[in-house]
């Protein structure tokens, strides 16, 4: 059972989401809260797998309270769900250590997906957002960094957005472990990134998993 943190400033959404949630056997909502304050207090307290954190939460603002987090309890993981427009918060959410961004218009199932996905390890956006990352919409191309990438560092890439460790590539496509960690360090530079959250969300942005 996955244990799912509500940070949300709208009563009406937690106590949805905790219908919603709660209903089921695959989620546990250990609290709901509706200010950052409150919610560092649960943290203390409770040990959830994915918090829910509404980026327009009170006193903190969504990414600053998501940057504390993830230096406090990083091994908690933070799914976005907010009234925000993705194009314009969800980058930068993913950056500042988000597993995934959802918008409040899309559906249970969608959010019940997402969090599965994020307590999993994985990463979750929407194909649409996905496909507007990945594409240059001037010259509906794939952006440059995707050109640079050879097949092999394509192939590396993969699977470790699939959650594969540097072992199981190895074994995989018979690799060394080092030669894994080489392709991984290039692979960081060529997407300009500097860390495997920003590099799992390009590899989302390109649909390769």
């Amino acid at each position: 059972m996955i244990k799912v943190l509500v940070a949300d400033n709208h009563p009406v959404v937690r106590e949805g989401l905790n219908a919603a949630l709660g209903g089921s056997d695959d989620f546990n909502v250990t609290a709901s809260v509706g200010t950052t304050s409150e919610l560092f207090d649960a943290l203390e307290k409770e040990k959830p797998d994915v918090v829910l954190l509404e980026m327009d939460i009170p006193e903190v603002n969504g990414i600053t309270a998501l940057r504390k987090m993830k230096k406090d309890y990083n091994d908690v993981k933070v799914l976005i769900f907010s009234a925000q427009a993705e194009d314009v918060y969800a980058l930068s959410t993913l950056r500042a250590g988000a597993s995934g961004y959802v918008a409040k218009t899309a559906t249970i199932d969608t959010l019940k997906n997402a969090i599965s996905k994020v307590a999993e390890g994985g990463m979750f956006i929407t194909n649409e957002l996905a496909q507007r990352l990945a594409f240059d919409e001037s010259t509906n191309k794939p952006r440059r960094f995707f050109r640079k990438l050879s097949t092999r560092e394509v192939e590396v890439l993969k699977l470790l957005a699939s959650g594969k460790r540097n072992k199981h590539v190895a074994e995989e496509l018979g690799l060394n472990e080092k030669t894994v960690s080489t392709y991984k360090a290039r692979l960081m530079r060529k997407l300009n990134v500097d860390n495997m959250v920003d590099m799992l969300q390009q590899a989302k942005a390109l649909e390769l998993y």
